[in-house]
């Protein structure tokens, strides 16, 4: 097919997740895929496991085809082999096919080698690590899966560089940083020169990878008009209750779930924290980056490229210290206003509809390479 500049003529895209939960690379296709579509292209959605959450309603509201390979409320299977057979369906009738997430990378490259298909594959690195680098017999079967796509996004520069040094530089990437529809989050900046009650928030996922347990041991050091409310749900939910028991936290902590309405929750917070063992580019960063509150991120890689400079690190896992820092902000309203301005100044950098105009610019440029 013959592309034109500026998107002029429609591309037929499917995006592939393994499910629509709570987390940064099921955000972005929240945000993403509706500006895709309105810049004039067919845009389609497949989930490996398709079951409902208020992303997807969010996305099927804005009008996006939604395709599913299996459908179950709790969540698994999203690693059945049998999925490779399912997507062999879908190899067909796009011009570009999108993966996120390891499922979902593997099984469809596997799928059109099975079926000689000629559509263009791009895939995105969510993180700045992985623990399957961690197993030594899976960089073989990692390196052909690189292979087999056309382009290779990385969501930051961390995330490239690890990912190249982990390919022993076979293979290299391109970055296009995530982004936020930032109107959505932009808030004036709050002024705490009064206030007696301060609330913490970090939106994340209750998953292996973010760090909640230093942030709820802060509370031990932070007075009792400190309060915590952490946004999402996931695996370590009980765990993490469990560990507000043993400290006898219960009363400070709110465990809020799933929400539709996190930018007002931003809002009526004071400090904004993402405690994390590592990182991607972190959507929910940005977003709480743009809500006028200082953000508080650990020193690890995907944040500390984000934050440094900007927002304010505190060594991983230094339960201390992050109190320490939380406490001065709030006792320093001049300090507290000129970090939530540096921050707003860097979010606005990430809007989601600079991420939209490069991903099509790299869609643009296989396609174009392929008609030649």
């Amino acid at each position: 097919m013959s592309i034109k500049s500026k998107f002029e003529v429609k591309m037929r895209i499917l995006h592939v997740i393994t499910t629509l939960d709570t987390g940064g690379a099921e955000r972005l296709m929240v945000d993403l895929l509706p500006l895709l579509k309105e810049k004039g292209n067919e845009v389609e959605l497949l989930l490996f496991n398709g079951f409902m959450t208020p992303f997807r309603k969010e996305l099927e509201d804005h009008g996006i085809t939604i395709h599913e390979l299996c459908e179950d409320e709790q969540g698994g299977h999203v690693y059945d082999p049998i999925h490779i057979v399912r997507l062999r369906q879908y190899l067909k009738g796009y011009d570009i096919i999108h993966t996120h997430n390891t499922a979902c990378q593997l099984y469809l490259p596997i799928a059109k080698a099975l079926s000689h298909s000629s559509v263009k594959l791009v895939t995105t690195e969510h993180s700045s690590t992985s623990r399957r680098r961690t197993f030594w017999w899976f960089r073989p079967i990692e390196k052909w899966m690189y292979h087999q796509y056309d382009e290779i996004v990385c969501i930051g520069d961390a995330s490239r560089e690890n990912l190249e040094q982990y390919l022993r530089k076979d293979r290299h990437a391109s970055v296009i940083y995530n982004g936020v529809d930032i109107k959505r989050f932009y808030r004036p900046i709050k002024d705490t020169t009064t206030q007696k009650f301060f609330t913490i928030t970090m939106v994340a996922g209750l998953r292996l990878e973010k760090d909640h347990d230093t942030l709820i041991r802060s509370l031990l050091h932070l007075p009792d008009n400190y309060h915590l409310g952490l946004v999402g749900s996931g695996v370590r939910e009980r765990q993490l209750k469990n560990l507000c028991h043993e400290l006898n936290l219960e009363g400070r902590v709110d465990f809020m779930g799933v929400r539709t309405d996190v930018p007002e929750i931003l809002e009526q917070s004071d400090i904004v924290v993402l405690s994390s063992h590592w990182e991607g580019l972190s959507l929910s960063s940005i977003e709480g980056m743009a809500s006028g509150r200082p953000f508080i991120a650990s020193d690890v890689d995907g944040l500390r490229e984000m934050v440094g400079g900007v927002g304010v690190l505190f060594p991983h896992g230094d339960e201390k210290e992050l109190a320490h820092k939380i406490q001065w902000l709030c006792d320093h309203p001049d300090e507290y206003r000129e970090v939530a301005e540096r921050c707003q100044e860097k979010a606005r950098q990430y809007d989601i509809s600079v991420t939209a105009d490069n991903y099509l610019k790299l869609y643009e440029k296989l396609l174009n390479k392929s008609s030649k």
